[in-house]
Formats: structure tokens, C-alpha cells, sequence
């Protein structure tokens, strides 16, 4: 594998889930694996489970581990070329890329959208310059349109607690005070797809995922109705991503105070089939979810979050053994 961004990446998701609950058996059964590699984390923003877990992650297959921080410490790097770089930008991403694969075997890549110009971000710019430039297998830690890892991570945890051959799983639109990316949503969809589940997206109007990564999935906007005999209830905010206008793209399209009837609370979860609640965290509380709910025996966000080390271990012995 020299590359993993999408759901197709990682090839049979049932042979995949075998490998994550064996490693899970034993983080430390391939530590030799990674002995005399080296991974290199970039990191051009924000992380915490991604940041911890996927080091975790190379240290269970014995690999050496180096995080760069782009915004602190670093130059500041310039992502688009015929820019004349006369500005607060001294490097250029294009030179800077293959510096960063001569010290090392594997790159991990965390690039956010900029919400801004959507041709830009769902080309993967910067991500696909990493592979084009690198050399080297990348592979995404959220990019600007997909967060491969936790997806994985997600499914990885809803088939330890499937209590039914087709469990009904409904991700769910929450209000947040700020614009935020599609990636998460994005993956889930595509991951839930090509799993064995019923999968349901419910959100306000104006939502509407791109189909590229939601085409078969059944869309309601009536949210009460998609919560009926749920399993799982997936919540997590993103903002408007321009499918049918381009010009809204990375907006919020309602004033979060009028949609606070879209937070999960305990009168949402009882129209489910006793569901367990996931969110990727970080989450504002009462505001994706209410306290009690994320505080109930059935919510999944710790598990979650710890499955995160074992998809990226999966992931990286995989690519290991391609090298």
C-alpha cells in the first residue's frame, strides 16, 4: 500500500477488520516490522488522538518517529506554485517535500480544508503534491476531504458492539458555533458504504454531502424518523459543502441558536433501537451532544477513540510490508 486516503485503499474491509482485532490481540506482534524506519508525521494543524495514536501506532512496529509541527517552528511554507513569494512565506512546499522524504521511509500527512475554494480542497492539493513529490507512501491523518483513519477506527469499533447481522447506523448533522470541514462525515459515509450496515444521513437542507462519497446511502431530513430502530447514532457537525452552490461552500447556512433541536439529547436517543452513541471527539457538549448521553453506558466515544491506535497500526503494517 503506498498510499491510503479512501475506503478502496485499504482493499477487503473484512480481511482488514480480522488483521485490526489480531493486532488488537497483540499491539506488539510485528514490532519488528518497522526496526530501521523512520515515519514522518506532518502535521499543518491541530491534533490530539491522531497525534498520540498513530505514534503509538509506529512504536508498537518498532519504527523510529519524527513530528513536525509546519506552524510551529518551522517555516512557513507557500502550497500553490506561479505564486510570487514575496510575502511572510520563505519555503515552498515543492522543494520542502522531497527534503522531508530524504529522512524518511513513510509520511503521514494532517492538511485541513480551507473552506474557501472548494475546486482546491477537493483536489487533495496538498496531499497529492506529498505523493507526486515524496517519494515515499503517504498516508492521510484528515486531509481536506477525508479522515481515513478514523473512519476506520469507527467501523473497527461498531463491529466489536453490533448486536445484529445489519445494524441500522445514522449519522447525524449537529449545530456547532463554527465552520468545520466535511472530512469526518465524508469518510464515514464512504467507510459505512462499503460495510455491512443500514446506513442513514439526516440533516437540515442545504447539508447534502458530495455524492462521491455518499452516492447509495439513503438521505432524510426528517431526523426523528431516521432515528427510528437505530443502532448507532453517529453525530457530528460540518458545514455547507456547496455540492449544488459552490458559493457556499464552508458556510454555516443557519445561526446555530435555531438549530440547537438538531443536538442529541436523551429524548433523540429513545426514538433509537437503544443505540450507542460515537462522536470522533473532540465534541461540544450540548451543543453536538448532551451530557448525559455522552455519559451513558452506551455511548462508544472512549472505545472509539482508543480504536483509533489500532487503525493506524493496521494501516502502517501494511504499508510497511509494501516498502
Amino acid at each position: 500500500m503506498k498510499s491510503f486516503l479512501n475506503v478502496q485503499d485499504i482493499g477487503d474491509l473484512r480481511q482488514a477488520l480480522a488483521e485490526a482485532q489480531e493486532i488488537k490481540a497483540n499491539r506488539y506482534k510485528y514490532e519488528t516490522l518497522g526496526k530501521n524506519k523512520t515515519l514522518l508525521m506532518v502535521f499543518f494543524n491541530n491534533s490530539l488522538r491522531t497525534r498520540l495514536s498513530t505514534q503509538k501506532a509506529a512504536l508498537n512496529l518498532g519504527m523510529n518517529v519524527i513530528v513536525l509541527d509546519v506552524n510551529a517552528g518551522a517555516w512557513k511554507l507557500e502550497t500553490e506554485r506561479g505564486v510570487i513569494m514575496d510575502g511572510d512565506k520563505s519555503e515552498h512546499l515543492l522543494e520542502a517535500i522531497p527534503v522531508m522524504g530524504s529522512y524518511c521511509d513513510v509520511i503521514g500527512i494532517r492538511s485541513f480544508a480551507g473552506l474557501t475554494n472548494r475546486e482546491y480542497d477537493y483536489a487533495e492539493t496538498v496531499y497529492n503534491q506529498f505523493v507526486q513529490y515524496s517519494g515515499k507512501p503517504v498516508f492521510a491523518m484528515e486531509t481536506a476531504t477525508v479522515h481515513p483513519l478514523q473512519a476506520f477506527a469507527d467501523l473497527i469499533t461498531i463491529e466489536e458492539n453490533r448486536k445484529t447481522a445489519l445494524p441500522k447506523v445514522v449519522l447525524t448533522w449537529a449545530p456547532h458555533p463554527r465552520s468545520l470541514p466535511q472530512a469526518v462525515p465524508n469518510s464515514f459515509a464512504q467507510w459505512m458504504l462499503a460495510a455491512d450496515v443500514d446506513f442513514v444521513i439526516t440533516h437540515p437542507e442545504g447539508y447534502e454531502l458530495d455524492p462521491a462519497f455518499t452516492a447509495g446511502a439513503t438521505i432524510e431530513y426528517d431526523q426523528k424518523k431516521a432515528f427510528e430502530g437505530a443502532d448507532f447514532i453517529y453525530a457530528k457537525n460540518w458545514s455547507c459543502p456547496g455540492v449544488t452552490n459552490p458559493a457556499d461552500y464552508g458556510k454555516i447556512l443557519h445561526d446555530y441558536h435555531q438549530m440547537m433541536h438538531w443536538t442529541v439529547d436523551s429524548e433523540h436517543m429513545s426514538w433509537t433501537n437503544n443505540a450507542h452513541f460515537m462522536h470522533c471527539l473532540p465534541v461540544r457538549r450540548n451543543m453536538i451532544v448532551t451530557d448525559d448521553v455522552i455519559e451513558d453506558p452506551t455511548s462508544l466515544v472512549i472505545p472509539e477513540a482508543a480504536n483509533r491506535e489500532i487503525s493506524a497500526t493496521v494501516v502502517l503494517k501494511r504499508i510497511l510490508q509494501s516498502l
